[in-house]
């Protein structure tokens, strides 16, 4: 009977002294990086994946060394199951334990992806899918999901100038859907109950003021100019003017190749301001915050017209006898110097 308590106590001796050894190994596996040269890779962990696999394939990348301690080190910090999946830029010169910490948390890899000022919903959904984020199609199919646009409190017809433009990052496998609200959540973070405010001052719904803000936003890219070129719109709104904004008339064309005629400026669409009175019915590109402020806090002007000097700024004018000199002045000598150029 002692002998037998004896065998049992030192079987468990043992079995509790191996215990704390491969512990302590372990211990020092996570703490120990595989190499102290950084050899960065970025590795997908996929959905369902088992863990010795994925063990072996950071192996085979160089990221860890001992596939095998790896998965033991996860499974007695009880996270064999906590892995999210995902894209992880990993190094070789990072400790396992912090690796297997990203893994749990998350921390996958963000891909930068930047709006420009202006950009209108086509030439945004090929910059997400040039990113490598969601496909042009898809894109385009969200942008248009009338279900999402009520979710995201968007009272249009489709997305267009509610992206807010601005430098936001996504995991590779964000969504259509999960890009389209990050933006329109920053549109409606920075369009401020203030500005809410002064839409109902002047009469204007938020649909207006972004539509009216996009006008500005296309017309010209020099801050200085916005509230005056703003000033201008309002004006003609109040005379029942027609706006006879050129980029509205390019936004409703079809064919559009970089030259606008007279025939598209006759030639009756829904965005033709040419044509119609008011404004149209919808935004033709996201505005930043300059030309929301611009379209919200016009400058206290009496212009009605303004032209292109050819020099990204214009010339304004308060009745139509100055608009037509300055229009000989800057269009038709421009149009006379390029056909002399042509001609010799």
């Amino acid at each position: 009977m002692k002998k037998l308590s004896f065998i049992i106590a030192i079987t468990l001796f043992s079995g509790i002294s191996v215990a704390c050894c491969l512990y302590l190994d372990l211990k020092i596996y996570a703490d120990l990086p595989a190499t102290s040269q950084a050899v960065e890779k970025v590795v997908i962990v996929r959905p369902g994946q088992g863990l010795k696999a994925f063990s072996e394939r950071l192996y085979q990348a160089g990221i860890i060394k001992h596939p095998a301690k790896f998965k033991w080190l996860a499974r007695i910090k009880q996270q064999d199951k906590s892995i999210k999946a995902g894209e992880y830029k990993l190094s070789s010169a990072m400790p396992p334990g912090e690796i297997l910490g990203m893994l749990v948390s998350g921390k996958v890899l963000l891909h930068k992806l930047t709006i420009p000022e202006g950009y209108q919903l086509r030439q945004i959904a090929a910059l997400v899918a040039s990113s490598g984020l969601a496909p042009e199609t898809d894109f385009l199919k969200a942008a248009t999901d009338a279900a999402l646009m009520r979710k995201l409190e968007i009272d249009a017809e489709t997305f267009e100038g509610y992206l807010f433009p601005e430098t936001y990052n996504f995991p590779k496998d964000a969504s259509s859907e999960a890009i389209i609200s990050a933006m329109v959540k920053r549109f409606w973070t920075v369009f401020k109950p203030e500005w809410k405010s002064r839409a109902d001052t002047l009469k204007l719904s938020v649909h207006q003021v972004v539509t009216l803000a996009s006008l500005i936003e296309k017309e010209t890219g020099v801050a200085f100019e916005r509230p005056i070129i703003s000033s201008v719109f309002h004006n003609r709104l109040k005379h029942n003017m027609r706006l006879e904004s050129d980029p509205t008339v390019i936004y409703g064309l079809a064919d559009y190749d970089g030259n606008i005629t007279r025939k598209h400026l006759t030639t009756p669409t829904a965005y033709n301001t040419y044509t119609i009175y008011g404004l149209p019915p919808g935004p033709i590109a996201s505005p930043g915050i300059d030309a929301f402020e611009a379209a919200l806090y016009p400058a206290d002007t009496q212009f009605l017209y303004f032209v292109s000097k050819g020099d990204h700024t214009h010339q304004f004018s308060k009745n139509i006898k100055d608009h037509n000199l300055a229009v000989g002045k800057y269009q038709l000598r421009k149009k006379s110097l390029k056909k002399k150029v042509l001609t010799g």
